[in-house]
């Protein structure tokens, strides 16, 4: 008997979306299985489900909102006392067509479709209602893709779009959709109290307009103050019981549906005998029949001719001589039938548009009028005007909310017995009756009723009556008290389902600051969630306008079926493996017309009510992915960025970069402790500091061991080195390798990271500041196979050393330098790197200073000239000093530091000796000393002889090593010739002959200077090496210089000197760097890469 416990998992740290049966073996913990049947797959039936029990939670699924997960816990808590979940039983008429068609048919269709009809004229209506239900029915199919592709949990809408869209999208666009919802509750309780104070008590006024002109702020003032008392007793009727609210639903639903027949019935009834509603014209102006009883100026009573009540509103007395308004005068009062039917041919009057600023007269063209025309002061006469200027686009903003509530089935989803069947086929039945009733509408509106009392937004000609009501059949009481009740349902509907939105959104934890309004009652009903969507309707409710917030609704829902339609058609065009929906009738255009419709539709209804829902909704999208949990849904958008990605890294292979695009790409080799910690932080500084979040850092680390037993500490490097990119702000990648030793771990991550072309070219590490007191030399070696195989490669190398000192992201460097030391040409790196940093704010201060060195041969003035035009046309601003390096002879202290660095060699060797040998090495050591003073003591002439044929021999040497990275670049070009290294090659600066001069130039000093010393050489030096005595002279000169002009700097670049090609001597190659580098604080070592990576060209 499996128990059934929390779907909550414990993963890997990463937040995912919680599944009842995918991968979830808690259920089967503790089933030993003792068949033998199986006994092949006893060890997987361990960790994996078997068919059966899987296929039984498939079963036994239940749809709860994403993140809700009270009710599992509060199931969990009753333990067998446990009431069985029933199974949802509502099929596709119950379930989604009625939800839908109650949602969809509303306010607009009882208040406003007449006048739309009225100011648009047929034509322009039928192009409203056609262009908002194709938005509507191409969402719909959309919709339908998405929700028959799996499973859909309850939260409809809003799960739809954010597990297809990603977290990010989801939330801007569920946040969209709460406020459509919540303004829509504004809406129909708007409605509510609108229908309320005119239609049926309009004696129940708070505030009652003395004068006409006061008339629209006094109706204003009692919307807000009655809205405000219906918006609170709505909330309360749903925060004690909102059973009660769904239960009432299918009685608002019947009065819709009655409403509907009675309006189809009374226009049947027209053709056979025309209600009688006539309506009173002066002239061609229709007049308000309020408070005036016949319409007529005078009439006979018992012989006698009196005024009525129509001349004293109109003249400024009751008398037949008082003074009247002229055009009263002038005119003639007729009526004319406000409701001819549909055998008149009224239908031809009313096919065209009348719009009109605020305050037009409505009026009828084909009626007689004579004398003046309008004036200003005629709109506060007892005339109907418009109370608002009309458009087409804001006809199509104040009708479009009657289109929204296509979403009712999907948010029932939970409730359905075959979600997958139903929501399709409900919805889109659903979408084609209401179209159909919207369209037959328009028509039988514009073919039955005058276009006078069509233009009559308020019905004030029909003695206050609902215009649609007039139309109806038996009574017009029977629309009003339908539409109040409709209304009524539909504010009650919206203050239900909007809070429950927001649980979901703030249940996900994808918004941090809404994760309060996930809690709520201990039976899981949203208070708090109520409380704002509440707050936020009464925003509406103070706009007090219908015709307001209409427009402010349409934005928010036009948002959602957007990205409703954007989803499919990204799904579709990615063709996800996981893309499998049951409903086949969609496609990617049909998707792409419907987001474009949305798009349009949304800048034609108010195109500043567009700019400001779209910056809503891109700041809460930005604000997800700043400051959100990260959440992995398996979402298109991630989808699409792989696309994206593999075409990018596609197009880059094609060709390398060009040099005007050259940046560094960064392969940062970090180290870390025995506990995984990161060493250096401040080389993530350094590399943030050089990209400025731009190109490609790949932060890579080599683990010694298998990855068998290591792939625990790995995660673990892997997690700290992430975090501390985090706080570095290093945008990149990590990657950590596990290796049977650091070497090959290393030259994996040379050879292998990065991905087609987003591959690295520069490789960034810190100097290994404790190699002396390493016991292990290993610390040592792997450093230089590091530097040869980044040559190797053509990769450029850059080597922080005292890297702890470097500033952090945080520190602002006020005067200082950035000191570059430029011995030998390495593509432009060296120029490169300080215009980078430079660009940080950390270095912005900092002014750049070039140094070269010059030969006792060579014009240090014009150098400098040369190298000032070079740096202008590069456009770089730098200090330039040409620093001259005379031949002096070697000193004492190069012998003695030569000294100490080979005997430390020595005893490197013979640490790795066995005790046998390393006394041998002792012992001919001792000799070969003896030896060398007893020839010391045989004279000097011998010994020129034997130190010029050693120099000689010394020098062929020479020719094997570089002395400091390489003499020039066409040394350097040679080497990648052989390398056969393409298109990588560094163009040659120096002509052979040059060449071949200065080595020979460079051999004739050397040997003289060996010469010279030899006479003056204690018995230890006699033995040295020359060669390395040559290069520790170097080292120490160049130290002088470097010290004596930059120790002050806050950063020091300088080339780096290559190894050498001989194995045996790369222990003195780290004294080398040690010396040339001593006495400096910041140093940035810099090898280029083989290829010019800076142009004077544009």
């Amino acid at each position: 008997m499996e128990q059934r416990v929390s779907s909550r998992r414990k993963g890997d740290g990463v937040p995912k979306e919680n599944s009842p049966f995918i991968n979830n073996t808690d259920n089967d913990k503790g089933n030993n299985y003792d068949g033998t049947n199986m006994a092949l797959f006893e060890d997987e039936i361990e960790i994996n489900p078997m068919v059966s029990s899987l296929l039984n939670k498939l079963a036994n699924y239940t749809n709860l909102t994403q993140g809700a997960q009270e009710h599992e816990e509060a199931d969990n808590d009753e333990g067998p006392k446990k009431k069985e979940v029933k199974s949802p039983q509502m099929g596709t008429f119950m379930g989604v067509y009625l939800p839908c068609l109650q949602n969809i048919l509303g306010v607009i269709l009882f208040l406003r479709l007449t006048w739309i009809v009225g100011t648009a004229g047929i034509l322009e209506s039928l192009a409203i209602v056609l262009l908002c239900c194709s938005c509507t029915m191409l969402t719909a199919i959309s919709m339908s893709a998405i929700a028959t592709n799996g499973v859909v949990p309850a939260g409809g809408s809003y799960y739809m779009i954010s597990r297809s869209l990603g977290p990010e999208f989801g939330g801007a666009v569920g946040l969209c959709f709460y406020l459509g919802t919540t303004f829509a509750g504004s809406m129909y309780i708007l409605g509510t109290i609108e229908i309320l104070l005119t239609y049926i008590v309009p004696k129940a006024a708070i505030f009652v307009a003395d004068k006409k002109e006061d008339e629209a702020n006094a109706l204003l003032n009692n919307m807000r103050v009655y809205g405000t008392c219906c918006l609170a007793l709505m909330s309360v009727v749903v925060f004690v019981g909102v059973k009660y609210v769904n239960k009432l639903a299918l009685v608002f639903l019947a009065c819709v549906i009655l409403s509907i027949l009675a309006i189809y019935a009374g226009v049947i009834k027209t053709i056979f005998e025309p209600p009688d509603f006539p309506v009173c014209m002066l002239g061609n102006r229709t007049l308000q029949n309020n408070n005036f009883d016949s319409c007529l100026k005078t009439k006979v009573i018992d012989n006698l001719t009196v005024t009525s009540k129509l001349w004293r509103l109109f003249c400024d007395g009751p008398e037949l001589n008082a003074t009247c308004n002229e055009y009263f005068v002038l005119n003639n009062v007729t009526e004319v039938q406000g409701i001819p039917g549909l055998t008149s041919k009224v239908i031809s009057e009313n096919m065209w548009s009348v719009y009109g600023p605020l305050g037009k007269l409505v009026d009828d063209k084909k009626l007689e009028s004579v004398g003046v025309g309008a004036s200003a002061q005629d709109k506060y006469l007892p005339y109907v005007v418009n109370d608002i200027t009309t458009f087409f686009t804001l006809l199509v903003g104040i009708y479009f909310p009657s289109v929204t509530g296509i979403m009712a089935g999907s948010n029932r989803s939970g409730d359905l017995r075959d979600a997958q069947k139903s929501i399709p086929v409900g919805t889109i039945l659903a979408i084609a009756t209401t179209s159909f009733i919207y369209v037959t509408c328009v028509i039988l509106f514009g073919a039955s009723i005058e276009g006078v009392l069509l233009r009559d937004k308020f019905g004030d000609s029909v003695k206050g009556n609902l215009v649609i009501g007039t139309l109806s059949w038996p009574s017009p009481w029977v629309i009003v008290i339908g539409s109040f009740f409709s209304c009524c349902g539909a504010g009650l509907q919206s203050l239900t389902g909007a809070p429950r939105l927001l649980q979901a959104i703030a249940r996900d934890g994808i918004v941090p600051f809404l994760q309060v309004f996930g809690h709520g009652k201990a039976n899981g009903e949203p208070t708090w969630a109520l409380l704002l969507t509440a707050g936020i309707c009464e925003i509406g409710i103070l706009i007090a306008s219908l015709d307001a917030v209409a427009p402010i609704l349409s934005m928010f829902f036009l948002m959602c079926y957007l990205f409703v339609n954007l989803a499919c058609a990204l799904q579709t065009l990615l063709r996800t493996p996981n893309w499998r929906p049951r409903f086949k009738y969609y496609h990617w255009a049909l998707s792409f017309l419907g987001m474009s419709l949305c798009l349009a539709l949304m800048f034609i209804c108010s195109w500043y009510y567009a700019i400001v829902a779209m910056a809503i909704a891109t700041c809460i999208y930005k604000y997800i992915e700043y400051r959100g949990a990260e959440k992995e849904w398996g979402d298109g958008i991630r989808g699409l960025s792989l696309n994206a990605a593999r075409y990018a890294l596609i197009r880059l292979e094609e060709a390398p970069p060009h040099t005007k695009n050259w940046r560094p790409q960064l392969l940062v080799l970090l180290n870390v402790d025995s506990d995984q910690g990161v060493k250096h932080p401040r080389l993530l500084s350094l590399t943030t500091q050089l990209k400025a979040g731009k190109g490609l850092t790949i932060v890579g680390n080599v683990l010694e061991g298998t990855y068998l037993t290591k792939d625990t500490e790995a995660r673990k490097a892997e997690q700290n080195i992430k975090s501390a990119m985090s706080e570095e702000r290093t945008k990149g990648f990590c990657h950590v390798v596990v290796s049977s030793n650091l070497r090959d771990g290393v030259s994996h991550l040379i050879q292998s990271a990065g991905l087609g072309g987003m591959k690295h070219n520069t490789i960034l590490m810190a100097w290994p500041g404790t190699w002396r007191q390493a016991n292990d030399p290993q610390s040592w070696k792997n450093f230089i196979e590091t530097v040869r195989e980044s040559t190797a490669a053509h990769h450029a190398l850059l080597v922080a050393k005292n890297v702890d000192s470097f500033p952090t992201n945080l520190e602002r460097l006020g005067e200082g330098t950035i000191d570059v030391w430029w011995v030998v040409h390495d593509g432009g790196m060296l120029m490169l790197l300080p215009f980078l940093l430079r660009q940080h704010k950390v270095w912005r201060k900092c002014k750049m200073r070039i140094f070269t060195v010059a030969q006792m041969d060579d014009n240090s003035i014009q150098m400098k000239k040369d190298l000032q035009m070079f740096l202008y046309h590069l456009r770089l601003n730098a200090e330039v000093e040409v620093v001259e390096m005379h031949d002096n002879d070697i000193s004492a202290f190069t012998y003695e530091k030569t000294l100490v660095m080979e005997q430390r060699s020595q005893m490197l060797k013979q640490m790795q000796l066995s005790r046998t040998e390393r006394e041998r090495e002792i012992q001919s050591i001792t000799d070969e000393s003896r030896n060398s003073i007893r020839r010391k003591n045989q004279g000097a002439a011998p010994s020129t002889t034997r130190s010029r044929s050693t120099s000689a021999a010394e020098d062929t040497q020479e020719d094997e090593a570089q002395l400091i990275h390489d003499r020039n670049t066409a040394s350097h070009a040679a080497i990648n010739d052989k390398a056969e290294a393409g298109p990588d090659r560094v163009h040659m600066t120096w002509t052979k002959d040059k060449l071949f001069m200065e080595r020979n130039r460079n051999r004739e000093c050397s040997a003289n200077v060996a010469v010279r010393d030899l006479f003056n050489m204690k018995p230890e030096w006699e033995s040295l090496n020359q060669s390395n005595v040559r290069r520790m002279h170097t080292a120490v000169k160049l130290n002088e210089i470097v010290v004596n002009k930059s120790q002050g700097a806050q950063l020091v670049l300088l080339n780096m000197p290559g190894p050498p090609r001989n194995r045996g001597g790369d222990e003195n190659y780290m004294e080398f760097l040690e010396v040339l580098l001593e006495g400096l604080n910041r140093v940035l070592l810099v090898r280029g890469g083989g290829r010019e990576v800076i142009t004077i060209y544009s």
